[in-house]
């Protein structure tokens, strides 16, 4: 199982210290560093920077939601970071939720799942090199072919949802998760398998993002729970929260429930319950639970507070880290 860097996770990280983690992550031999899209960071604009700032390792960059980001402009934002860096980038498409895509943008979120197909197919022909020509419900683009490079690295999508699992069998590399437990990991593995069975093709590697502190302190735990709690009411993630206990701050988050009231519910052992947190030891237990269940890459999500650019946590996972 490949161990791989997530930054640009967490609204709460200053800017120099998610360039202190991609740092760490390359000179400690990890292969792929992902690069999120979230509130703070433009994250083509963080990939170039991380990857002007490290020497080796790979660039993922996304999940890119597909109502916002057309694939014409994700296409050439990924061919200049890959020119500007001198290595390959790969891109994740997601459908992102309602807070990020309606409320933060504007846009509508209609369905997203039939964007997020559509974007992949368009997406395929202009990482080829091709002149794009594609018509589809949610998505067009004709005429443009990428002027730089294409940029070499490998097309994720994040899926949770049946048909979004349908389309990561037929489209994508890779697909990922996000905050789940090794008992979900064999539930979706079984998914995209079959679902790959369906369309005659094999399986694309399976990915989940994980937060991960090894022995932590209480800066790290209560920073875990601060990126837990920001997940609560966003639609996908109820059954996993519940499953590890935490139904009562679930159904709470959907009332309406304030930030401050949501961590004063979620009790602080909530962190060792999701991710890898914890000795080295019950960490190590951790992956070799997510690899039985068939997972093939795991995502460290580094907690940093107390423990700068996570460096402790990633050094002591390094070892586990392919090579």
């Amino acid at each position: 199982m490949e161990i791989t860097v997530v930054i640009a996770s967490r609204p709460d990280v200053p800017p120099e210290e998610e360039l202190r983690t991609a740092v760490v992550a390359d000179r400690l031999g990890y292969r792929d560093l992902w690069i999120g899209e979230g509130f703070v960071w433009d994250a083509f604009a963080l990939a170039t920077a991380a990857g002007l700032a490290t020497e080796r390792i790979a660039l993922t960059v996304g999940p890119i939601p597909v109502s916002v980001r057309d694939p014409a402009s994700i296409a050439r934002a990924a061919a200049s970071t890959a020119a500007l860096v001198g290595r390959p980038v790969g891109v994740a498409l997601g459908t992102s939720s309602v807070r990020v895509v309606e409320r933060m943008h504007g846009r509508s979120r209609k369905r997203a799942v039939t964007a997020m197909a559509e974007s992949a197919q368009a997406l395929r022909a202009l990482f080829r090199g091709e002149v794009a020509d594609f018509a589809g419900e949610m998505v067009s683009t004709h005429g443009y072919r990428l002027r730089l490079d294409a940029p070499g690295g490998p097309l994720t999508l994040a899926a949770f949802g049946d048909r979004a699992i349908a389309v990561a069998a037929e489209h994508a590399d890779r697909m990922v998760l996000d905050l789940v437990s090794p008992e979900q990991v064999r539930h979706y593995r079984d998914k995209l398998d079959a679902a790959a069975r369906q369309v005659g093709r094999p399986a694309p590697r399976l990915a989940a993002w994980l937060p991960a502190a090894v022995d932590p302190g209480p800066e790290a735990r209560a920073q875990v729970l601060q990126s837990l709690v920001g997940y609560l009411e966003v639609a996908g993630y109820g059954e996993m929260f519940t499953a590890a206990g935490l139904g009562d701050a679930v159904r709470m988050a959907l009332a309406g429930a304030t930030r401050d009231e949501l961590l004063a519910a979620v009790p602080p052992e909530a962190a060792d319950r999701i991710g890898l947190v914890g000795d080295l030891d019950s960490v190590h237990e951790r992956l070799d639970a997510y690899a039985a269940a068939g997972l093939d890459e795991v995502t460290l999500v580094p907690a940093t507070a107390g423990d700068p650019g996570g460096e402790r946590t990633l050094t002591a996972l390094a070892a586990s880290a392919p090579r």
